[in-house]
């Protein structure tokens, strides 16, 4: 892992896009574990159809990724003769072999260590520049610089034994760069949009795979005066955040699928209350504990569905590592003006890929405002006063004139817990009319291409589904893409004006059941022949797997 994120350093330095994924055994410290990096002259959201290198250590235990790194005839395996040999099935494939003695060599160097050795090897294999190795290696290093002479040595080391290695696809140069661009992880993105948002409480029990937005946030909020707090466990995370939104302060809590699970009653509160907080989901393979280290999309219904009664809330789905941060930004912005929970479908795809990405833009054009506060209230304050819009002032507690009750019980106007059906029917209209009502601008999904053709998706899905679409433009078919930002509520005459002259529809997700086809088709009138494309984790969509679907299905 510690060469894969040098390697894809360099990469950067270097003037490439490039992203790294990582995948590993289901032990929770030490075991196999894989560094997967694809590079780029152009920026880049997924995986590629195959590797042109595989590269190892050692092969302990290394043939559980075989699905996982699918390689062809023309690709190169490089491994230690003196830790075995390369499991059938890589073998198999056909792929060239060669052969580097990790271990001797770095045993010839004092504190070598063959990671640094193979970083070597891999980066003179496909052509990265030295002083762009170095460089990452040096940044990598900094805290330990007694490492860096050694680490230098074992890459040069690498480098050299290269030289006899059977021929591997190499890098084409790398275009000038002018715009500023960012090395960062989903995850990490997240956090940063929750801030931008506004954030400053976050409470937070660890969870694989969202624990590294919270290690991120919690000295990014020292930062700017802000606090992060872990908790004993996911119930008293969304307590706390509740909490602290309550008292006036923006807030936010972080989980995986199975926390989601024990935060529904309290996101219930939320609605009720009309409490405003963010619950970033990084989705993970389920049910119940699952496979934490991989990634699935399987929890659309929880998040859409999953809280008991009529209780409208938000949900949103970023479609990118860059876009964690601007949804997330989003999220936070309106679930402050509109005092309600969203929820925002991250996944471990998103959540654990490091990508090169150009830096995103500053601001979006549809922010909507914080939350209305009422900062002085006339005698009669009405917590829960049925506007027009169904957002009513929201006094920060200790305002002169503006105690009121806030619990999990229905209510009249003032707070006051009632149990008579005309202020249930009028509160419960209020709370689904203040989002049906918000205008959410353009930011509900992102549209593109044209034809008579729709592939409508959302989420980690939305990359691989972009450059097959570019592969099956190239065969003559011309298909829409709209992947959809806000999953709730829903924007039919926003989605049947994107949909408008479309003859055919795909929908194409990432878990068992189709659970966002089965949203779409319940909650929008789609157009014409409708089909679903769905299939769990652990494993991606590939391009090449999409766009040979996407050619029989345009042709079908």
């Amino acid at each position: 892992m510690t060469a894969g994120n040098m390697l894809l350093e360099a990469a950067a330095h270097a003037g490439y896009y490039a992203i790294m994924t990582r995948s590993s055994g289901p032990q929770i410290r030490g075991g196999e574990a894989a560094a997967m990096i694809r590079i780029s002259r152009d920026p880049i959201e997924c995986m590629a159809d195959r590797f042109d290198v595989l590269a190892a250590v050692d092969w302990e235990n290394v043939e559980r990724f075989g699905s996982e790194i699918p390689l062809a005839a023309d690709s190169l395996i490089v491994g230690d003769p003196d830790q075995a040999v390369p499991p059938e099935v890589f073998t198999r494939s056909g792929a060239a072999q060669a052969q580097v003695s990790l271990k001797k060599l770095a045993k010839a160097i004092p504190d070598g260590r063959p990671n640094m050795l193979l970083l070597g090897f891999v980066a003179a294999l496909i052509g990265l520049p030295d002083d762009a190795v170095s460089q990452a290696v040096e940044k990598a290093l900094a805290k330990r610089p007694t490492a860096v002479p050694p680490s230098l040595a074992a890459v040069a080391a690498g480098r050299d034994a290269s030289a006899t290695c059977p021929p591997c696809r190499m890098l084409e140069p790398a275009p000038a760069r002018t715009t500023k661009r960012w090395l960062i992880t989903g995850n990490e993105a997240a956090g940063y949009g929750a801030i931008k948002g506004g954030v400053r409480f976050v409470a937070a029990y660890p969870i694989t795979p969202a624990t590294e937005l919270l290690e991120w946030m919690s000295p990014a909020l020292a930062e700017v005066g802000g606090t992060l707090v872990q908790a004993e466990d996911e119930l008293a995370s969304i307590n706390m955040a509740i909490g602290g939104s309550y008292g006036g302060i923006p807030s936010l809590t972080a989980t995986s699928g199975p926390g989601l699970a024990l935060m529904v009653e309290s996101l219930g509160l939320a609605v009720a209350s009309e409490t405003p907080v963010v619950v970033v989901d990084v989705m993970r393979v389920g049910p119940s504990t699952g496979i934490p280290t991989k990634s699935e999309q399987g929890d659309v219904n929880i998040a859409i569905s999953g809280l008991h009664g009529d209780a409208p809330h938000l949900v949103l789905a970023p479609n990118s590592v860059a876009d964690c941060l601007r949804t997330t930004e989003w999220a936070v912005r309106l679930a402050e003006a509109l005092q309600t929970p969203a929820i925002v479908l991250s996944d471990q795809f998103l959540g654990q890929t490091r990508a090169v990405i150009d830096q995103p833009a500053d601001a979006r054009g549809d922010k909507p405002g914080p939350r209305l506060v009422a900062e002085a209230s006339p005698p009669g304050y009405r917590r829960y006063a049925l506007t027009p819009d169904g957002v009513s002032p929201m006094a920060i507690p200790g305002t002169a004139g503006a105690a009121y009750t806030a619990d999990g019980l229905e209510h009249g106007e003032r707070g006051t817990p009632s149990s008579q059906g005309v202020d249930h029917l009028a509160q419960l209209d209020k709370r689904l009319r203040k989002l049906e009502q918000f205008e959410y601008g353009s930011s509900w999904a992102d549209i593109e291409g044209d034809g008579d053709l729709a592939v409508i998706t959302f989420g980690s899905c939305t990359g691989v589904l972009r450059e097959a679409l570019a592969r099956a433009r190239n065969d003559g078919v011309r298909a829409r893409l709209v992947s959809l930002r806000l999953l709730s509520p829903v924007q039919p005459a926003r989605l049947a004006e994107a949909l408008d002259g479309v003859r055919r529809v795909i929908v194409i997700e990432q878990n068992h059941t189709g659970q966002f086809f089965r949203h779409l088709r319940s909650e929008y009138d789609l157009p014409g022949e409708v089909s679903s494309l769905h299939r769990p984790g652990a494993l991606q969509f590939n391009p090449c797997e999409i766009h040979r679907r996407l050619v029989e299905w345009s042709n079908g």
